[in-house]
């Protein structure tokens, strides 16, 4: 199996903005790809400069102060699309027009009205159009997850033959299962006749919860770009996070893929966008969530003292994250009461310690969480003193 590097391609300012009270200004627009570029991003979708004059604007000025990734604008299958986009893509030191049409029996038959052939044709237009304004075009197939594979085959030989140097392959509905997913990408890469010609890009989303694996699966069978965004944000149940297939290519280096994501930010960043983007994180969310490094349980905090490693995959600092937490509840044992006695400054004896456990749980069933406070407490009444 072929390995190396995979493109990570964020389009937080573009899907992710998408998501309901979301919306940026341009300012913070401005921020966020500056954040995105120091972070190692390869390719910032910066947003649709033809959907409002604040978006073109936006793409501008990002594509002014950017230097090192590529910025990219999307667009549909129109003229007037792709010549805006153009437009805004002036000023970028290295800019990419995203094009594209719907390519699933659903979309040609519903959404346009029209047939294979006529969408065929279609794609290879924007494409065309797009490569007279600049010279790296990225084409996606809109709901390629639902389309069939030797249509599909046709239609991203010929977007190829016109000019697209990346192939956007999207789960627009975040339909497809792993193991079909990963398919699709190697069908197309053993059918493809000019596939080495271009690099076939995963775009996946999260209604059913899929779109990690379905990146990943993308990239074992041949993908070498990832779009994603910070915290999963994006359109419906959002779209695969990109602090998740980062830090899985980065636990599973024996297989050779790598990024040029600098892991120790994703924590940072991860805060910095949801302030802005006024999107809190769930606590329980992979590599960014609040409780990510949380251990309440009696049996998991015992083993983790023993050695991290029993239930800790990813080191906090890895990360950019404050540290492993041990919390106090009903569920904690006598090994995380002392650890968190002795962190807090006291000495004790193993007798001090069963007694201030019974203490301990009387106090953890009345409440979610044990806090400082009641520690320092119950070692005023049974009088432990300063080590």
């Amino acid at each position: 199996m072929a390995s190396g590097k995979v493109h990570i391609f964020d389009t937080t300012l573009r899907d992710g903005e998408q998501v309901p009270g979301c919306k940026l200004n341009k300012t913070e627009k401005i921020e966020l790809a500056l954040a995105l570029e120091d972070l190692g991003v390869d390719i910032i979708e910066a947003g649709f400069p033809v959907s409002s004059p604040g978006d073109f604007e936006s793409v501008n000025a990002i594509g002014k102060v950017i230097k090192n990734a590529t910025v990219c604008g999307l667009t549909r299958a129109v003229l007037n699309d792709i010549e805006v986009a153009a437009q805004a893509l002036k000023s970028a030191a290295n800019p990419r027009i995203h094009t594209g049409i719907g390519t699933s029996d659903f979309h040609i038959k519903s959404k346009f009205n029209s047939t294979r052939e006529d969408i065929l044709q279609r794609a290879v237009q924007c494409v065309k159009w797009a490569r007279n304004h600049v010279a790296e075009v990225e084409f996606y197939a809109e709901d390629a997850g639902r389309t069939d594979n030797e249509y599909l085959a046709r239609v991203v030989e010929a977007v190829i033959a016109a000019g697209a140097s990346v192939v956007n392959i999207p789960d627009t509905t975040g339909y497809c299962l792993p193991h079909q997913y990963g398919e699709k990408m190697a069908y197309l890469i053993n059918n493809v006749p000019n596939i080495d010609k271009a690099i076939l890009s995963c775009h996946c989303h999260n209604d059913l919860g899929l779109a990690t694996a379905n990146s990943i699966a993308g990239v074992l069978n041949g993908a070498r770009q990832i779009e994603c965004t910070i915290n999963g944000l994006g359109e419906r149940a959002g779209n695969t996070a990109l602090e998740e297939v980062v830090m899985i290519l980065k636990q599973h280096g024996d297989l050779g893929y790598y990024t040029s994501i600098k892991n120790t930010q994703l924590n940072p960043i991860s805060r910095q966008v949801s302030d802005i983007m006024r999107m809190p994180v769930q606590p329980n969310k992979a590599i960014v969530g609040s409780n990510a490094f949380a251990h309440s349980s009696g049996i998991h905090q015992d083993g983790f003292l023993k050695d991290t490693q029993t239930y800790e995959i990813i080191a906090p600092e890895e990360v950019g994250a404050e540290g492993s937490r041990i919390v106090l509840t009903a569920r904690s044992g006598r090994s995380a009461l002392a650890y968190r006695f002795l962190k807090l400054g006291y000495a004790f004896d193993r007798n001090d310690v069963d007694q201030l456990y019974i203490e301990f749980l009387k106090v953890a069933d009345s409440k979610k969480e044990v806090e400082d406070t009641d520690l320092h407490q119950m070692a005023k009444q049974h009088k432990l003193v300063a080590a």
